[in-house]
Order: structure tokens, then C-alpha cells, then sequence
């Protein structure tokens, strides 16, 4: 069942996407008709929920290095099940003021934790591109852990 009938939030892209709206009765009426889609839907919030907690847990108790890590670990993950890598660096289309927005820090806080990972040689950001140099290390500074992500199921 779809209770609510907007969302609470805005979505912004980094980059050029397709949008499809799909009106909560429509929504309501193919996940009666089926239930491996009801469930696929269920399987989906659940993911995010643990996702948003990870997040969470970054905000309030990893340093500003490490949320930069972790971020970096994660996209690399979802970009490499994607098939969206060239092995050890992806497509990066995001500024320092947006790594800042999402992960609650200043512009200049991004910028030094940048430096830090790339003065350790575990990442290279240029041309928007993201190279992980070191993905072991980069893991383990972050203490990523990316079971909350269940890209095995």
C-alpha cells in the first residue's frame, strides 16, 4: 500500500536522466496483481533504510577522511556491479561543494580530506574521473563494510 501521496523531499541529478511519475493508484494496482513486484518494492525500501543508517553513522561518527572514503568505496561498489568502470576508475561528475553538501562538511574540510587521500595514494580525482589506487587501504580507512549494500542478492 502507498500511503503517501508525495514525496517529502526534492530529487536534483548530477547528470541528464529519464524521469518517469507514476500515479500512486497505478502504483497500487500492479503491486496487487503482483506479488514478486510487491516484494521487489518491499526489498527496495529495506535496502534503503539500511543504507540511509550507514549514512547516518557516517555523519556522526566517522572523521571527514573517512566519510570521503567510505563515499568513494560505496560508488565504486555500485558502479562496478553497473558495469559502469574501466577497473579502477568511473565516471565522477561531482564538485567539492557537492561531496560537501551531501556528506555535511565545508568546501575547504572536503578539500583537505581530498588531498589527505590523495597525498596517501589511495585515490585520484581529475576531469571528473574517480581512480582508486589503493582499494584495499581506502576500505580499510573507511571501515567499509558493504554488506548493507546486498549487492549479492
Amino acid at each position: 500500500m502507498f500511503l503517501l501521496k508525495t514525496a517529502g523531499q526534492s530529487l536534483g541529478t548530477l547528470t541528464a536522466v529519464t524521469l518517469a511519475r507514476i500515479p500512486a493508484e497505478t502504483m497500487q494496482a500492479i503491486t496487487t496483481q503482483s506479488a514478486t513486484l510487491q516484494e521487489c518494492f518491499w526489498w527496495d525500501m529495506l535496502v534503503r533504510s539500511e543504507i540511509q543508517r550507514e549514512w547516518t553513522v557516517s555523519l556522526g561518527r566517522r572523521t571527514a577522511t573517512e566519510r570521503l572514503a567510505h563515499l568513494f568505496c560505496e560508488i565504486s561498489l555500485r558502479l562496478k556491479s553497473a558495469g559502469m568502470t574501466n577497473g579502477v576508475d568511473c565516471e565522477f561528475p561531482v564538485t567539492q561543494a557537492d561531496l560537501g553538501d551531501a556528506m555535511g562538511l565545508s568546501t575547504v574540510h572536503v578539500n583537505r580530506s581530498l588531498q589527505e587521500l590523495r597525498g596517501g595514494g589511495l585515490v585520484g580525482l581529475r576531469g571528473k574521473r574517480l581512480r582508486i589506487y589503493n582499494e584495499e587501504s581506502l576500505r580499510a580507512l573507511a571501515n567499509f563494510e558493504p554488506s548493507y549494500l546486498h549487492m549479492n542478492q
